[in-house]
């Protein structure tokens, strides 16, 4: 499969269309409101996500406010909770908002799939302690994936592009995926199961395997990864991957899951030994019961775009800073840098 011969003012145009066709599908699958989001947080307040917990964030202060330290956001995964709380929205519905991040301690921008720059659409549900199971966690797997499904349709039937995404989305859990493919590293497991059945949610990610590895890295206080989902399958979260034909490769879109309990919260801090955490102000809300039983995720705008449009690069479809000679080898193979 060839990559889209867009030019790049069509590309702009197709971003935008691509964009508000996928927003407006999702929102009203899953009753989304759309929000105002802070690009910064109080780094004491405990609401920044530490996604795999290695990653430093950009950190500030401002001088008219005094010695408080703000951090540029990694995701909105905890203030989203925090928001449903304060808007007063009913179970059964939820918000969404633009999230732009920074993550410069990014390993692979050398890559063609990965920015210092993020942005994505962060959504988060309101959902009751009852729906704490896997049977709910498909059931908006397949939402998300059918709104994916229908932006493809929209899209390619606009800019003469072709499909190639599975009408049906395939589900394993991380544990099986790594007895399917032994000896393998987590990627190559993932290249592998895309290459089969073309779109898969893989899940359970965070939690240890058979093997004392983990498929991928979780912090401990957002997604719930210790809930056994399955018998001896842990994990009410994972990640929407599909297979890309023009990087022949697995291609991340979504992470996403059902979000801690106040018991699962306590256990996962312990795992991590990272029970100084539960002195912040988020996590106080949460163990004390004030915040809602939620299910989110982040789905990667620039990540979506640069799949449907059928692009070699990300750049291709944001503006961000590259290495001198990833900007090189893109100018050599044509492809063309926003």
């Amino acid at each position: 499969m060839t990559a889209s011969r867009l030019t790049l003012i069509q590309t702009e145009r197709a971003i935008l269309d691509l964009k508000r066709h996928f927003e407006d599908t999702l929102t009203s699958s899953l009753r989304l409101h759309r929000v105002s989001a802070p690009m910064f947080v109080d780094a004491d307040s405990g609401l920044q996500d530490n996604l795999n917990g290695i990653e430093r964030p950009v950190s500030f202060k401002v001088p008219a406010i005094g010695d408080t330290r703000f951090e540029i956001v990694h995701s909105l995964a905890k203030w989203k909770r925090l928001a449903l709380a304060r808007y007063g929205i009913p179970a059964g519905e939820g918000l969404y908002t633009d999230m732009n991040a920074l993550r410069p301690d990014e390993p692979t921008i050398t890559s063609a799939i990965h920015s210092v720059y993020v942005d994505q659409w962060d959504w988060e549900r309101i959902m009751s302690p009852q729906q704490r199971n896997l049977d709910y966690l498909k059931a908006t797997v397949e939402t998300i994936y059918n709104a994916i499904l229908s932006t493809e349709h929209h899209i390619c039937s606009r800019y003469d592009l072709k499909k190639f995404l599975p009408q049906k989305i395939h589900f394993i859990h991380s544990e099986d995926l790594l007895a399917r493919f032994p000896g393998m590293t987590p990627k190559e497991r993932e290249n592998a199961i895309c290459r089969e059945h073309g779109a898969v949610f893989i899940i359970g990610i965070g939690g240890l395997l058979s093997d004392g590895t983990a498929h991928d890295g979780r912090a401990p206080d957002y997604d719930d990864w210790t809930t056994e989902a399955l018998p001896g399958r842990r994990g009410l979260n994972g990640d929407i991957l599909v297979f890309n034909p023009i990087l022949d490769m697995a291609f991340e879109v979504s992470s996403m899951g059902i979000r801690v309990s106040p018991e699962v919260l306590t256990e996962q801090l312990k795992i991590r030994s990272s029970e100084d955490r539960a002195r912040l102000p988020w996590h106080r809300m949460l163990l004390a019961g004030k915040l809602p039983q939620t299910i989110g995720g982040g789905i990667g705008q620039s990540r979506l775009s640069m799949l449907l449009l059928q692009k070699r690069h990300i750049g291709e479809v944001q503006v961000s800073v590259w290495p001198a000679d990833e900007v090189t080898r893109c100018e050599a193979e044509g492809i063309q840098i926003l």
